[in-house]
């Protein structure tokens, strides 16, 4: 008798272990992201375009985040199916209410920016690993860059890498040099985290 294939031995989550994961993942992020604001530092993707209106207009983050992340559920839908769409779409809703509603649940009265920048991005990056594993994102490039790993083999985290240090080098006449530096770390952190967690055929279950 054949041992049975990895794809019958993959094991399926439930509808209660992802909805857990996407209040985990989200509310990791949130946290991540709430100690990059408090420092004045940025990230890449959407994230990092929301920031960079919030600084520039003081509009509402969590607002600006879920409108720009709206026109990427097109290719979620055709590429990676109706079930990751739905769920990037409520991990991308839960994060900006989370964002919004933090500052009245959370006071950080001291932070260290360097610590903003490693602490914030590993817990973004633990967060987006937390989703990803459960087939869902925080949307945006995002959903390019988990489409790209499955479809070509391309490591997630390096090829975010590559995308957000372009957005932050566009930043740079609007943002102040020291936090560009320090946002970068921020970025690198959340790219350790995914490079070296989150590889292709790591994690089977779906």
């Amino acid at each position: 008798m054949k041992p049975p294939s990895a794809a019958s031995r993959t094991l399926k989550h439930s509808h209660f272990e992802d909805a857990q994961a996407l209040l985990t993942g989200t509310l990791f992020a949130a946290l991540g992201v709430a100690l990059f604001k408090q420092a004045g530092l940025l990230s890449g993707g959407t994230v990092g375009i929301a920031f960079l209106l919030h600084y520039a207009f003081g509009w509402s983050f969590g607002l600006l985040f879920f409108a720009i992340n709206l026109p990427f559920y097109a290719l979620a839908w055709r590429r990676m199916g109706v079930a990751f769409t739905v769920k990037s779409l409520l991990a991308v809703a839960l994060l900006a209410a989370l964002a919004e509603a933090l500052p009245g649940w959370l006071s950080i009265s001291q932070l260290n920016p360097w610590f903003g920048a490693i602490g914030g991005g590993l817990l973004v990056g633990a967060g987006l690993i937390i989703l990803f594993r459960h087939r869902a994102s925080l949307g945006g490039l995002n959903v390019l860059v988990l489409w790209l790993q499955e479809t070509r083999g391309w490591r997630a985290g390096y090829l975010q890498a590559g995308l957000d240090t372009a957005i932050l080098l566009a930043a740079l006449p609007l943002v102040p040099l020291d936090r560009i530096g320090l946002s970068l770390l921020g970025m690198a952190a959340i790219n350790a985290a995914l490079a070296i967690n989150h590889r292709p055929g790591r994690y089977v279950a779906t």
